[in-house]
């Protein structure tokens, strides 16, 4: 079972995803990004890659897309919080859209 992000891990997991661009939200516990892509193609492909991952750890992002732009929050509602399973979709997304 998925167990909440403790406080003796949160520093050491988030602080890298920080660095990258990932915010820790104010009002819950869930990091945001804004990925910017070239085109709406661009945006949409980087979107189905991120999919089949989500589809495969059974973790989805809360996302909306406008032309060149994905806006998204990771959370994981079984805990009511960041899990490393966060952690770990977030990285795939930052090394996804290093490629796109």
């Amino acid at each position: 079972m998925m167990e909440r992000l403790s406080e003796e891990t949160r520093g050491t997991l988030l602080d890298p995803l920080v660095a990258t661009g990932w915010t820790v939200q104010e009002d819950r516990d869930a990091i945001f990004k804004t990925f910017k892509f070239a085109d709406f193609a661009d945006a949409f492909g980087w979107m189905t890659r991120v999919a089949i991952w989500a589809e495969k750890w059974n973790h989805h992002p809360e996302w909306d897309n406008v032309y060149s732009t994905v806006n998204v929050v990771l959370t994981t509602h079984d805990v009511d919080g960041l899990s490393t399973l966060d952690v770990k979709m977030a990285r795939k997304m930052d090394g996804l859209a290093e490629h796109a």
